[in-house]
């Protein structure tokens, strides 16, 4: 059975809830986290730690106190994207300090306001904060996330704008025979008129699933606030799950990695593709459809887009896999000024700077600048985290769809 339902962007920041139990109940919302300075719960008078625990409490300064409530741990440590070096993709880990009520805390320096992942360690054992409702879903291990909040906000927070959409889609694939899970956002004004809207399809990394660009990527806010300050043309951004993620999948499932590029580029070109420009209203040419992706998403990217650019015009690595100097060699497109002209309308890589891998995406960047390939390519600081994919699509989307 194929079915479709709608989550309105200014539902957003109701309450956190697990996606498990969201397609439990049928009812879709994602949510941007606890408000600022206080935790997911109040506490209330005659109940113990373990109902009134507050975690995160987000202070005025940006400055986040962690708490877990384990009074039989022997050692409790958080690890947090803040964190990040080259040592680590995805954060350091610190020790949380224990109370005589049994209660570990930690507060953090100052941080960057954007959303944050994080994760506790009790006596070995990975968990998620058991109190914080703001959970990022992934195929294996989930963790918590915190939002801190800007002022003026960034333009990955909410703002007094004009809100699109977002579509969760099942549809029964026969590529992966499985229901298989996309998420649709439309712009304001889509479900009012009768405009076609150019398309991005924004493919998540290893590990997460379809809904990931939606709760901590934040991809429809962002575009939100893009659009009304007029930085962004209006667009449709289509967020498949990318197969290539499965796990403990067998060979002819897509279970390793060379199969897993060439299953998820049957579905896109034949399933999501055609079901998209048959029932969205899109703009069903090359100048008008672009894909990107982080981390393996960036991967799927360069494997499937860049080999077709008779539908895609404009791509997107941001901390992407599969680029290398050596990436520069494998398509024509990529030999040459001349070679790209028509066929490469922008290539835009980013990277966190204290990202292990970033020395694959300079190695490419090198290639093709040697190549006279004109690409843009940019670092901020961070990790392998959500920070640095928020900034990169926020930096990536006013450039689409500007040179039809």
């Amino acid at each position: 059975m194929n079915s479709r339902r709608v989550v309105s962007q200014g539902l957003r920041r109701c309450a956190g809830v697990s996606l498990l139990g969201l397609l439990a109940s049928a009812v879709l919302v994602f949510a941007q986290g606890a408000p600022a300075g206080r935790g997911v719960q109040a506490g209330q008078p005659g109940r113990g730690p373990a109902e009134t625990l507050v975690s995160p409490e987000v202070h005025p300064d940006r400055t986040v106190t962690f708490r877990l409530y384990a009074p039989k741990a022997a050692e409790v440590t958080i690890t947090g994207d803040w964190m990040a070096t080259l040592e680590a993709r995805t954060g350091g880990t610190a020790k949380m300090t224990r109370s005589a009520d049994g209660v570990w805390s930690f507060t953090s320096p100052p941080l960057e306001p954007t959303v944050h992942l994080y994760f506790f360690t009790l006596d070995g054992l990975n968990i998620a904060d058991p109190v914080n409702p703001f959970i990022k879903l992934r195929n294996r291990t989930s963790g918590s996330l915190v939002e801190v909040p800007g002022s003026p906000p960034p333009v990955w927070q909410l703002q007094q704008t004009p809100r699109g959409t977002v579509d969760i889609n099942w549809r029964r694939s026969a590529v992966y025979n499985d229901e298989h899970p996309f998420a649709v956002y439309l712009p304001p004004g889509y479900r009012t008129g009768s405009a076609r809207y150019p398309v991005l399809y924004l493919v998540h990394g290893g590990g997460d699933i379809f809904s990931s660009w939606v709760t901590p990527g934040a991809a429809n806010v962002i575009l939100d606030n893009l659009i009304a300050q007029k930085k962004a043309v209006p667009m449709i951004i289509v967020m498949p799950y990318n197969g290539s993620n499965y796990p403990n999948l067998p060979l002819e499932q897509g279970g390793a990695a060379g199969n897993a590029a060439a299953r998820f580029e049957q579905y896109l070109l034949k399933e999501l593709i055609p079901y998209v420009d048959a029932n969205y209203r899109t703009l069903a040419d090359r100048k008008n459809r672009a894909m990107a992706g982080l981390s393996a998403g960036g991967g799927a990217t360069y494997n499937v887009g860049l080999k077709h650019t008779g539908l895609f015009s404009q791509f997107g690595f941001f901390s992407s896999g599969a680029i290398t100097g050596e990436a520069a060699a494998r398509y024509p497109e990529l030999a040459s000024a001349k070679a790209a002209a028509g066929k490469l309308d922008l290539i835009w890589i980013s990277y966190g700077r204290q990202d292990p891998n970033y020395k694959g995406a300079e190695a490419f960047s090198a290639a093709l600048t040697k190549n006279g390939v004109k690409h843009t390519y940019v670092t901020r600081d961070g990790g392998h985290v959500w920070p640095v994919w928020r900034w990169s699509l926020a930096e990536f989307a006013p450039l689409l769809f500007r040179n039809r």
